[in-house]
């Protein structure tokens, strides 16, 4: 039980609920909410984080990324505490679960709703499912060509804020895409040090994440434009609503200290949970900020 809790990686959770958190906290501010889809939503969203990260583990061995080279945690298949064939089984179980809690938050939500809506719904979850597996397992992962940050991009923040919020309120708000992008580029920063970190290892295995194609210093370069732009399109947010209050500015003074000490750590694994926890902490105060 204990290396499939470590192969689940609860450190990650927080950031993934980050989207969730922010979509259902933009809906209280337009005036709604509802205790199921926001239960469902949650538990949807930790359901494919895991099946996410078994997928990474797997496939991440399966293509050598995770080798004898690696800097961060040591993986499940990788050490043998697990088996590849266990862990794709694994595979299977977290995706039927969240196909199956999906389709009970979609129900919740659409039940009074066009039909129509359902399905186009139906349709992204499926693709979710599609991308957290193929993001480093199968033949062609996309991770592998660097395009793990737009993914991050898309699922942890428009697709993951601006759907969690249209499930709420089944309608769509343009000014919400600014936090939507916020978590977007935060949780895209948590990738950037996590790719900063297996530099070395993702060279050698030919997986080329954008740290690999930059290097390191541009990287961190990269890592600052990445957080500066999220606190920016928060603020932009609050400008364009005009009775936002600010208190998410509180949350600031972690992510400059992030960007900071990517610098000068050598090993900068330790801000990957600061940086996820940070943004969670950010995401509550906008909450606040938007409903106080």
């Amino acid at each position: 039980m204990k290396n499939w809790i470590e192969a689940a990686r609860p450190r990650t959770l927080p950031l993934a609920l980050s989207c969730i958190f922010m979509g259902t906290f933009l809906a209280c501010y337009q005036g709604v909410f509802d205790g199921k889809v926001f239960g469902l939503a949650c538990l949807t969203t930790i359901l494919l984080q895991i099946l996410s990260n078994f997928a990474n583990d797997y496939g991440d061995t399966q293509n050598g990324a995770d080798s004898t080279e690696r800097v961060g945690p040591q993986r499940a298949v990788q050490s043998g505490e697990i088996s590849a064939k266990q862990m794709f089984k694994a595979i299977v179980v977290f995706g039927v679960l969240s196909l199956v809690s999906g389709i009970l938050l979609l129900y919740f939500a659409f039940r009074n709703a066009n039909p129509e809506a359902f399905w186009w719904f139906l349709g992204l979850g499926l693709l979710c499912i599609l991308a957290a597996y193929t993001y480093t397992a199968g033949k062609k992962p996309y991770g592998y060509a660097g395009l793990g940050d737009i993914s991050v991009l898309l699922f942890f923040g428009l697709v993951g804020v601006l759907g969690c919020n249209y499930l709420f309120t089944l309608r769509f708000q343009s000014v919400n895409i600014l936090p939507a992008t916020s978590c977007g580029l935060f949780a895209v920063g948590v990738l950037n040090l996590n790719n900063i970190r297996d530099i070395n290892s993702d060279k050698s295995a030919g997986k080329y994440t954008i740290p690999v194609r930059l290097g390191k210093t541009k990287a961190i370069v990269y890592h600052w434009i990445l957080l500066t732009l999220g606190m920016l399109a928060m603020i932009a947010f609050t400008v364009f609503r005009g009775d936002v209050s600010w208190y998410y500015l509180l949350a600031f003074p972690l992510f400059i200290y992030n960007g900071v000490k990517v610098k000068t750590l050598d090993n900068p694994d330790p801000l990957l949970k600061q940086l996820a926890l940070s943004t969670l902490f950010f995401v509550i105060l906008s909450g606040l900020s938007m409903l106080f």
